[in-house]
C-alpha cells in the first residue's frame, strides 16, 4: 500500500496546473529529459506554426541542438536566436534585435517563442512575447534551478534599464513551463546554490516545515538526487503557484515573494553584477531578518540559525566593498516603492512573512551595516 501511495505521489508531482482568475492558465511539467516537449507544444495547437527558440551563448552549446532535434519530430518551421549570455545584456537594445529577427522571418500572432535558458532568457523572451504584435504566446523551458523555482512561474517579464533591475516589464503568462530536471546536472556549484537562495526564501515566507526539510536533506540536494530534486522543486513551485494564483499582478500578497529582494537588488547593482542574483537574494534575506530581529519579531538566535542554513548551501550572508549609505540610496530607486515608501517584506516568524511600509531609513542603514560585519 505504501509503495502505491509513493508511486501515486510521484506521478502527481510530474504536473502542476496554474490558474488565473479561477480558470486553468497553464501547466508546469516536471520531466527527466526533453523527450515530451514536442508533444506538449503540439497539444497547445502550434502544429503548422513557427517556433523561435531564444537562448544564450552559455546554454546553446549544451541544449539547443538537442531541443531542435526533439521538436523536428513534430514541427518543420523552427528558428533559433542566440543572445550573448549575462545580466548586462538584459536590455531593450537586445529586445529590439529580437523584434527585428521576428519581423524579418514573418512571425505572426499565431506563432510561438520558446525561452530556453535561465532567468535572463525567460524574462527577455516573455517581455518580447508580451510586446511583439501586442502579444504572442511563449513557452518557458528553464535550465537553471533558480529559473525553475522562480522566474519561469507567474508571468512576470522584464528587462533592466541602466542597471536598474526589471524596471521595464509586463505581466504575460506562458502557455507551458517545461522543466527537464536533468539539466541541473550541468550547473556549476555556484549556479546551483543560487537556486537554493530562492528555495530557502520560499520556506522562510510560507512554509517552515519545507525549510527544515531542505536543511535536513542538504546532502541529497547537493548531490542532485533526482527524486529529492523532484520533490523539492515541485514543492517550491507549489508555494509560488499558490501565491501567484491569489494575486497574479502583485496587488497584494504576491509582494511576499520579494522577501530579500529590495536590498538584494541594491547589492546586485552596486557589485556590478559580479554577485549572482541568488547570492544577492540570500544577503537581502539576512538584512530583512535583521530588521525583524531589531523589531523583536524573531530572535537573534533564529537569525544565526538561518544564516547557517544559507551557508550550508554555499550562499553568502555577508558582503564587502560597499557602504550602507550607497545601499540605502540605490534601494530608493527600487520598483517596489509606493508613495515614497518601500514595500518591505519582514518575518513575523519562520514561515510567516508580511508586507510592511513603515521600515525607516535608519533600519535600512542598520540592516545594511549588519551585512558588512565580520562573521
Amino acid at each position: 500500500m505504501f509503495r502505491c501511495l509513493a508511486y501515486f505521489r510521484r506521478i502527481m508531482m510530474k504536473q502542476l496546473d496554474v490558474k488565473k482568475d479561477g480558470s486553468f492558465c497553464y501547466s508546469i511539467k516536471f520531466e527527466k529529459n526533453f523527450d515530451q516537449l514536442a508533444d506538449e507544444i503540439a497539444k497547445l495547437g502550434f502544429l503548422g506554426h513557427k517556433l523561435c527558440i531564444i537562448t544564450d551563448s552559455n546554454v546553446a552549446p549544451f541544449y539547443l541542438k538537442e531541443v531542435i532535434n526533439v521538436l523536428k519530430e513534430r514541427f518543420n518551421q523552427i528558428y533559433e536566436y542566440v543572445l550573448p549570455a549575462g545580466e548586462e545584456f538584459k536590455t531593450l537594445d537586445q529586445v529590439k534585435n529580437i523584434y527585428e529577427y521576428l519581423i524579418l522571418h514573418h512571425f505572426d500572432r499565431k506563432d510561438c517563442l520558446i525561452a530556453l535558458g535561465g532567468g535572463v532568457i525567460g524574462d527577455m523572451t516573455g517581455f518580447t512575447a508580451a510586446t511583439y504584435l501586442r502579444g504572442i504566446d511563449f513557452i518557458q523551458v528553464p535550465t537553471t534551478l533558480l529559473s525553475q523555482v522562480d522566474s519561469s512561474i507567474g508571468g512576470k517579464t522584464g528587462v533592466d534599464f541602466d542597471s536598474y533591475k526589471n524596471m521595464v516589464g509586463a505581466f504575460h503568462m506562458p502557455r507551458l513551463v517545461y522543466m527537464n530536471l536533468s539539466v541541473l546536472n550541468t550547473l556549476t556549484e555556484e549556479q546551483f546554490s543560487c537556486g537554493m537562495g530562492e528555495i530557502l526564501k520560499h520556506g522562510l515566507i510560507k512554509n517552515r516545515e519545507y525549510l527544515e526539510w531542505c536543511v535536513n536533506h542538504a546532502d541529497r540536494i547537493k548531490s542532485r538526487d533526482f527524486d529529492t530534486m523532484l520533490h523539492m522543486i515541485s514543492e517550491s513551485c507549489k508555494i509560488k503557484r499558490d501565491i501567484v494564483e491569489k494575486d497574479p499582478t502583485e496587488q497584494g500578497d504576491r509582494a511576499l515573494l520579494n522577501f530579500g529582494h529590495t536590498l538584494g537588488h541594491a547589492v546586485e547593482k552596486l557589485m556590478n553584477f559580479t554577485m549572482l542574483h541568488g547570492q544577492c537574494v540570500a544577503v537581502g534575506c539576512v538584512a530583512a531578518m535583521q530588521i525583524s530581529v531589531s523589531r523583536g519579531l524573531i530572535s537573534l538566535e533564529k537569525l544565526t540559525h538561518l544564516e547557517a542554513c544559507f551557508q550550508k548551501f554555499g550562499l553568502p550572508t555577508r558582503i564587502e566593498g560597499i557602504t550602507p549609505e550607497k545601499i540605502l540610496e540605490i534601494s530608493k530607486s527600487d520598483k517596489k516603492m509606493e508613495a515614497g515608501m518601500i514595500k518591505f517584506i519582514l518575518l513575523e516568524d519562520i514561515g510567516r512573512a508580511y508586507i510592511d511600509k513603515t521600515v525607516t531609513d535608519q533600519e535600512l542603514l542598520e540592516a545594511s551595516a549588519y551585512l558588512l560585519q565580520n562573521l
